[in-house]
């Protein structure tokens, strides 16, 4: 969602198939859309971020690439706070990961997190990013609204 997307149209709801219950910013976003397609709901709750893994997300050596983890990280600070972004534009101005563990091919990746805490301008993020409950990538980033003039 980096870029100063347009949060307000809100996310779509999946009807039918595999994600039906769950949203997404298909279109939103064309680095996202070709990574992705990634997907999220809320339940009790929680915010809960997922895709399912494919060769394409693999590196070299049959691992999901760091890049396809921190570009999940990022969608993932914006579906942790989407309620407090709701009708304004917002960009990341902070992304930081500690990788922790791999993911492979035909894996379901999914993340949780938390708002830290969220201010006028700023939101900060932290997650964590996990497949089989085997935790990849810790994540923390900031998000900064952008207001119209």
């Amino acid at each position: 969602m980096d870029g100063g997307n347009e949060i307000s149209n809100g996310p779509k709801l999946i009807t039918e198939g595999d994600w039906a219950g769950w949203r997404t910013w298909a279109g939103m976003d064309a680095f996202e859309d070709q990574t992705g397609p990634f997907y999220f709901r809320e339940e009790n709750g929680v915010v809960r971020s997922a895709f399912r893994a494919e060769p394409r997300h693999m590196n070299g050596g049959g691992f999901m690439h760091g890049g396809c983890m921190m570009t999940f990280a990022d969608y993932s600070l914006f579906s942790i706070s989407w309620k407090e972004l709701e009708g304004v534009r917002a960009v990341t101005v902070s992304l930081n990961g500690e990788f922790i563990g791999p993911a492979k091919a035909g894996d379901l990746v999914e993340s949780t997190g938390e708002v830290v805490k969220a201010g006028g301008s700023l939101v900060f993020v932290r997650g964590l990013i996990s497949t089989g409950g085997n935790p990849m990538l810790s994540f923390s980033g900031v998000i900064k609204k952008i207001r119209t003039r």
